[in-house]
């Protein structure tokens, strides 16, 4: 069987392909050309062509290994022995269709349902971010750590909006009005992928959302892990990859937030589509 860094640099050769891809786009698609999978949820060409251009790569090294992917197998799912490759093609296509400079290409390795390698790219700021199992989290050489902030009145949390799963809209304000009356301030930039970066990186303390998908999550949740930082749902359960809420952080702000969340009036979030 392949190993954690054996898979780790075919995933990053994909993601490091499918960014320099869409960065060759000369510039975002017309409205007219866009597609509409969901409530403000946009999909175009550049989406799928980065998807097919990870899974060729991908496929071309373990052909029986199966890809989960946002955009042409959103359904697929490997059983319990397979290798499965989880992947974002462009985390944040709406940012990328507006010229918003935070879209990311997202692929993380699962074996046996645990996740043993993850890269994130930024794709506006060429940064590669990757994760092994037990090999820490990397920048290039630079190692990645969650911060040592420890109280809420000094932590700036990341979170992203319900605007797929709108029933959840007042639980999610209720959520949204408590942290930011007791911590230093929220930020949203519209990709998942990157804010998990965010947190392994220390940039922010904590980070919690509602509604994500598998590939939302995956590649940043081995990154915020390896860093030393803590990722769970809602409840305080560590399996994560599937659709759902998400709660990270450093060890400190990630249990206080988890236990914020928890005194809000209970919802079950709509899985993603």
């Amino acid at each position: 069987m392949p190993q954690p860094t054996d898979l780790l640099q075919l995933a990053k050769t994909a993601a490091v392909a499918a960014a320099q891809y869409i960065r060759s786009v000369s510039q975002p698609p017309e409205p007219a050309s866009w597609d509409l999978k969901g409530v403000s949820d946009f999909v175009t060409q550049v989406d799928r062509d980065s998807e097919q251009m990870i899974k060729d790569i991908l496929l071309g090294e373990f052909p029986n290994s199966v890809v989960v992917g946002e955009e042409l197998s959103p359904r697929s799912s490997g059983n319990g022995d397979n290798l499965t490759w989880i992947v974002d093609p462009l985390d944040g296509t709406t940012n990328f269709l507006h010229g918003y400079p935070a879209y990311a290409v997202s692929i993380a390795a699962q074996k046996n349902g645990v996740l043993v390698a993850g890269v994130v790219v930024n794709v506006h700021r060429h940064l590669v971010y990757t994760a092994s199992v037990g090999g820490g989290a990397w920048c290039a050489d630079v190692p990645l750590r969650v911060s040592r902030t420890s109280e809420p009145a000094s932590a700036l949390i990341g979170t992203g909006f319900p605007f797929k799963t709108l029933d959840v809209l007042p639980q999610y304000l209720q959520q949204f009005s408590t942290v930011l009356k007791t911590t230093s301030g929220i930020r949203r930039a519209g990709s998942a992928a990157l804010d998990l970066v965010d947190v392994a990186l220390g940039r922010f303390d904590g980070f919690w959302e509602l509604s994500l998908a598998p590939w939302d999550v995956a590649a940043g949740t081995l990154l915020v892990r390896e860093a030393g930082g803590v990722v769970t749902d809602t409840e305080g359960h560590t399996t994560v990859v599937r659709h759902g809420p998400l709660v990270a952080g450093n060890p400190v702000i990630h249990s206080w937030l988890l236990r914020l969340l928890s005194t809000q009036p209970p919802s079950t979030p709509s899985a993603a589509p």
